[in-house]
């Protein structure tokens, strides 16, 4: 089996990469880190930036059953996958998986198919077993009998019956409409209950897999002496539709058979016959009136079509079997289920159009209308909503964000299923996106032109004005430095322009008599670089620091 199931892994199935899509292909029961799909070849992922990328592995059930192996790019077992407790009867058996990239973010979606391997054999319910048939019984009358299990699949699966030889009976296989195979026995010729009171068969069911398994149940036939006639049901097969939640208690339907013996012969008495034992705590038959009640709450998701054997069964011992069938109709009762996967915040306010902001995803248990949701963002927001595949959505930027408009939003993704009345979700999901701030706003002076007058003789290391200039980013880009960026040389040598607070202070002596007047430009620069000027007039007035002269 380990040989098997190693053969099985070198010859995985082709994939598929197209949208983000990939399909791989593992036998069942494969041992914890056996190789499933190079990931990172079949998505022309680099192995070293792999490594240095956010990435992670989501499975959409409860149990995590791969994981991505960053070393080699590997996708492998990380569980053992039973196939027949995953996904029982269904034909075909498959695990979702996404894989999220970040840095930049991306989603790739991913299945494995799990296939059947033959690792159980058919069995019966019970080893052995008892049918009383009367010895009046005609030839050609057929008796139902007790189907075997195989939970495994295909050719797997269940294929045939084969009982042992006898001349009073012969077993027919029959296909239901259902795919099920029945076995049925069929007198071929009248019994005589004083000639032989018991008759002793050997029932086997067999696969097709390879090796081919099989399973056996002992049937003892015992004949009853008498009632000539069994009981006949109105019906071969009945058919009944019910909304998922009808009450617990709720009568479902009424099975009648009769029977044309009279006295205690005629006496009918209903019963399940042989059914699973959840389906026993389901539903309850009255066994006087053939009425069906449901005793357990149903539930369209776990189970659509329930079909029963019931059994009417004379005092005499003759039965006769008719079949009931329970169609379980949807119901919204599943709100949608809001599922956020990864948020990319904060969100520069020079982001490109188009940008991904945020992935989620959202689930509705229920089917048809009552599962197909719809989501929305409210309006007047710069983002809007894409959906990928199936029910994945990405928020993205709509419009050019600007922070000095705007420098905070809260985005709340709303889902709604199609029923009638619609469900909405009752887990509302915000999703808060702070906008960094871009250097889009040069500095501004407060005035264009400084004009100053000072007195010749104010001191060295004097105040002498202030240039101020302001920035609508934030941050370092808001951060000013001043300087002169033009100056006459002599102007220079009196004035210091301090770069952080633009105070000019005066460096050296002023004298009205040598230089009247000066001008000057001042820079102002922020910490990404854009600048702004302004113009300095300065005018020196003259003190009576001269004595006349002769």
């Amino acid at each position: 089996r380990r040989e098997r199931a190693l053969l099985w892994c070198v010859l995985v199935a082709a994939w598929e990469a197209a949208w983000g899509q990939l399909r791989y292909s593992v036998p069942e029961e494969l041992p914890k880190g056996s190789f499933v799909g190079d990931v990172a070849k079949d998505l022309a992922l680099e192995l070293p930036a792999l490594r240095h990328r956010g990435v992670h592995v989501f499975d959409t059930g409860r149990t995590q059953y791969f994981f991505l192996d960053l070393q080699n790019g590997h996708l492998s077992i990380k569980e053992r996958v039973d196939r027949e407790e995953i996904c029982a009867a269904v034909p075909k058996c498959v695990l979702n998986f996404e894989i999220l990239v970040k840095n930049p973010m991306n989603l790739y979606r991913g299945e494995v198919e799990i296939v059947d391997i033959n690792d159980n054999s058919p069995s019966f319910p019970v080893r052995n077993s008892v049918l009383e048939i009367s010895e009046y019984t005609a030839p050609g009358t057929r008796f139902p009998l007790e189907k075997a299990q195989d939970p495994d699949t295909g050719v797997n699966s269940l294929q045939n019956y084969e009982c042992s030889e006898s001349s009073y009976f012969s077993l027919d296989v029959k296909n239901g409409d259902d795919g099920v195979t029945y076995p049925e026995l069929i007198l071929v010729k009248s019994l005589d209950r004083e000639q032989q009171a018991a008759h002793n068969l050997m029932l086997t069911a067999i696969d097709s897999g390879n090796p081919v398994r099989s399973g056996s149940t002992t049937i003892q036939i015992i004949v009853l002496d008498g009632n000539d006639n069994a009981p006949e049901f109105t019906q071969p097969v009945y058919k009944v539709t019910v909304r998922e939640d009808v009450a617990v208690g709720s009568r479902v339907l009424q099975v009648t058979a009769t029977d044309r013996d009279e006295g205690p012969n005629a006496e009918v008495k209903y019963s399940f016959f042989k059914i699973p034992e959840k389906l026993d705590k389901t539903f309850k038959l009255d066994p006087e009136s053939g009425e069906i009640e449901i005793t357990e709450k149903l539930n369209f998701e776990e189970q659509e079509l329930y079909e029963l054997d019931v059994q009417a069964r004379d005092a005499g011992g003759l039965s006769s079997h008719s079949k009931v069938l329970i169609k379980v109709s949807d119901v919204n009762n599943h709100v949608p289920e809001i599922v956020i996967m990864s948020v990319f915040s904060p969100v520069p306010e020079d982001t490109p159009l188009g940008t991904v902001i945020a992935i989620f995803n959202v689930q509705d248990k229920d089917s048809g209308a009552n599962g197909a949701v719809r989501c929305s963002i409210g309006e007047r927001l710069p983002f809007r909503l894409e959906r990928s595949f199936d029910n994945y959505y990405r928020v993205v930027t709509a419009e050019e964000l600007d922070r000095e408009e705007v420098a905070e939003y809260n985005v709340t993704v709303r889902a709604a299923d199609g029923g009638s009345p619609a469900l909405w979700s009752s887990a509302v999901v915000a999703l808060r996106i702070n906008v960094t701030d871009a250097n889009d706003n040069p500095p501004v002076f407060v005035k264009e032109i400084y004009k100053v007058r000072l007195l010749e003789n104010l001191p060295e290391g004097s105040l002498a004005f202030q240039v101020k200039a302001t920035d609508a980013d934030e941050g370092t880009n808001a951060e000013i430095t001043y300087s002169f960026s033009d100056i006459a040389n002599g102007a220079r040598q009196l004035f210091n322009l301090d770069p952080r607070t633009g105070e000019v202070t005066v460096t050296g002596p002023l004298d009205y008599e040598e230089g009247k007047y000066y001008e000057a430009s001042v820079e102002g620069k922020d910490g990404g670089g854009l600048s702004a000027h302004a113009k300095v007039h300065i005018e020196i007035l003259d003190v009576n620091d001269n004595a006349p002269a002769l």
